[in-house]
């Protein structure tokens, strides 16, 4: 009887040292383990960064993009603004150029097309009196700003007086200023003429009525 018992539990030792040995570690298998491990952490742990470096650089392309359009938005419109209530700056429109020239009875006034110029003696002030007939005759000379003086030409003896139908006429030592219709460029053919109610002159420089 104790035979067989002997004989009954050396099976279930064997058994066990058999089950025993399936259940153990390995000094390889342990190895493998801990690298899958390591390589698995490795892994995740680059594929953490690489995200957060694309999510990062994605938020920072789209911050300098909003960034831009705002600033550039914003520029356009100052500019918009400005120009729309900056007012504008009125250019003045360009007058007359009063020239002199040599004739035959001395420097004279010309503008700058060679036509020779007029006074009125009938005229005692800047106040113009030659209209209609006078002055299809006579046309006044008009400029639309300032006159200019060119040399020989005293600038402080150039004016300005309004006529009737609101253009202005060029003024000199304060006689209005004319020109003779019937002249061509460069000719004096009607200095010390007598005619509607006065005599026409030629002016010198110093504004005064030719000799």
């Amino acid at each position: 009887m104790r035979r067989q018992l002997i004989l009954m539990i050396l099976p279930i030792v064997a058994l066990a040292a058999c089950a025993g040995g399936n259940t153990a570690t390995t000094p390889a298998a342990a190895t493998s383990a801990t690298a899958m491990s390591e390589a698995m952490t490795e892994a995740t742990t680059e594929a953490m960064t690489e995200a957060m470096t694309h999510a990062m650089t994605e938020a920072t392309t789209e911050a300098m993009t909003e960034a831009m359009t705002h600033a550039t938005t914003e520029a356009m419109t100052e500019a918009m603004t400005h120009a729309t209530t900056e007012p504008a700056t009125e250019v003045a429109p360009a007058g007359i150029t009063i020239s002199t020239a040599n004739s035959d009875f001395g420097e004279i006034l010309f503008d700058t097309t060679g036509q020779a110029i007029y006074l009125f003696d009938k005229e005692t002030s800047t106040a113009p009196d030659c209209y209609d007939k006078c002055a299809v005759a006579w046309p006044p000379v008009i400029t639309d700003g300032a006159p200019v003086a060119m040399a020989g030409v005293s600038a402080q003896l150039l004016g300005t007086a309004s006529r009737s139908d609101g253009t202005l006429q060029v003024t000199y030592a304060g006689h209005p200023l004319y020109y003779f219709a019937g002249e061509g460029k460069k000719e004096v053919t009607c200095h010390d003429v007598v005619e509607f109610g006065g005599r026409w002159l030629v002016v010198t420089p110093g504004g005064s009525a030719a000799a």
